[in-house]
């Protein structure tokens, strides 16, 4: 796999590993990747209630989370370490305020367009700012403001198709429609990081179900100078989560992954179960919102209490939460660690690219 460039750092693996929350890539996952020569990315998303023992309210608490999180990974190695912090959560300037006092390499952020990003840095701040998307109409909006507003442009751009876990940015309409597809998306966002080439090198980030050596190659042969990888990493030893809920990637088979209707607005991919199953016959109505995470959500028109559900599962109670996944996370068969990993998927992508020139 060829190393590439994002502002000064040179990513040796081309994989920066997905961010995801609530408790699943923490400092551990994202040590572990980044001492493989990826990019290691901690989730922000719902921290706080990690951090219990910290005295002060939800927010006060995200704030010292993420900085403990960010001083474990630091401890743990010399790689490149991200944080990735959702636009749409309530607390979004003080997350992306914290990683950048504290020096994180890298920030990507999406659900949602995070039009006023660079306005956080600070003079000689190093961290690098990498916007997610869904469509190179999104891409170059965000690269045309950021230009005006801020002269900025961002350091890469993940463009995030409709196979990933989590929250979606399509209607649930286009989920299934090819025109949608990420295979067809690429080539839109490369066109719009190559116009400003002049200015500066804007390397893309494929991601959303991708899961073999043989994806990343493919993807890579569409114009991606990376991909990024989360359902992947999971079912592994270095994972943050419990291990009920890496079993619950092992046990399951296709048929157990659907779309979901979240709080958040937006349609997401996850795992079915008991508590999903719960939700729509009625029984998991919030009585009231102590953490007011997401901007968007209102308790009294939710159906359920999505950090808390994400909490639950985390931390291995499936009964009252439930896992999001991409949309090939059932193809895991057993715990390995993240070196096993990503020798299987190097040595799947050197086949891959055997197979074509031969």
């Amino acid at each position: 796999m060829k190393s590439f460039f994002i502002g000064n750092f040179e990513i040796k693996l081309p994989i920066i590993q997905g961010g995801m929350g609530v408790g699943i890539s923490l400092n551990n996952l994202a040590s572990a990747v980044a001492n493989e020569g990826g990019i290691g990315v901690i989730s922000s998303a719902g921290i706080g209630l990690l951090y219990p023992e910290y005295k002060g309210n939800y927010q006060q608490k995200s704030i010292w989370g993420l900085k403990e999180e960010i001083r474990k990974a630091r401890e743990k190695t010399l790689g490149v370490i991200g944080v990735n912090i959702m636009v749409a959560i309530s607390n979004f300037a003080d997350m992306v305020r914290t990683s950048i006092e504290e020096g994180v390499d890298v920030i990507f952020s999406g659900a949602g367009l995070p039009m006023d990003l660079p306005s956080y840095l600070k003079p000689g701040s190093k961290t690098l700012l990498v916007p997610i998307v869904s469509s190179s109409r999104a891409a170059k909006l965000i690269c045309d403001r950021w230009n005006s507003n801020y002269n900025y442009l961002p350091d890469a751009i993940v463009v995030e198709g409709p196979k990933a876990g989590g929250h979606l940015g399509f209607k649930a309409d286009q989920i299934e429609d090819e025109n949608y597809s990420l295979e067809n998306l690429i080539p839109g966002v490369v066109s719009v990081a190559e116009s400003y080439r002049g200015e500066k090198r804007i390397p893309v980030i494929a991601a959303g179900g991708i899961t073999t050596g043989e994806d990343i190659a493919r993807f890579m042969d569409l114009g991606a100078s990376a991909v990024q990888m989360g359902s992947i990493f999971v079912p592994t030893d270095e994972c943050d989560c419990s291990m009920e809920f890496k079993k619950v990637y092992i046990k399951s088979s296709r048929k157990d992954i659907r779309i979901i209707k979240s709080p958040v607005g937006l349609p997401g991919r996850a795992f079915d179960g008991e508590f999903l199953q719960n939700v729509s016959e009625g029984k998991e109505v919030p009585r009231n919102c102590p953490y007011h995470c997401i901007k968007t959500c209102d308790y009294t028109r939710s159906p359920y209490c999505i950090i808390k559900a994400l909490y639950n599962a985390a931390k291995g109670n499936m009964k009252k939460g439930y896992a999001f996944a991409g949309s090939n996370a059932y193809l895991a068969e057993k715990i390995s660690s993240v070196k096993e990993v990503i020798e299987k998927l190097k040595a799947d992508f050197l086949l891959s690219k055997a197979a074509i020139q031969g």
